[in-house]
């Protein structure tokens, strides 16, 4: 059905900007990329990676997240983020993921992704809705 290749690895550039910074810190403080976008963009290139490898009609959503941030990265700055398929296990798909700027190391730690029919799931969700 699927033809997951172990060791299969993707990646994304994506620069700093307004929209993925923090902004907490005051109008003087330092704006740098949040973590959440940083974990959003790690999953964004896990999902990206498999997803030409899974059979018409499947696609896989995030199960679990286990990432250090390690740096800041400041505005201006462009985040290189890599994906590296570790592990496949019947529906579960495990990667390594890496954050870099251009000087060094921000972000390193897996991710889990689980395979699913897209129209099941979507009948699975519209039932929990209308459930309640």
């Amino acid at each position: 059905m699927h033809n997951i290749v172990i060791g299969t690895k993707g990646e994304k550039r994506v620069p700093v900007t307004a929209e993925n910074a923090i902004s907490f810190l005051g109008a003087a403080g330092p704006r740098v990329l949040a973590t959440p976008n940083m974990i959003g963009l790690m999953e964004r290139t896990c999902r990206d990676t498999v997803l030409p490898q899974l059979a018409p009609g499947f696609d896989t959503v995030g199960t679990h997240v286990n990432v250090f941030h390690l740096a800041a990265a400041p505005m201006g700055a462009t985040v290189h983020v890599t994906a590296e398929i570790a592990a496949v296990a019947d529906r579960r798909v495990e990667f390594r993921v890496e954050a870099w700027d251009e000087k060094e190391k921000i972000g390193e730690g897996t991710h889990q992704r689980a395979i699913i029919n897209v129209a099941k799931f979507a009948a699975r969700m519209a039932a929990k809705r209308s459930a309640g």
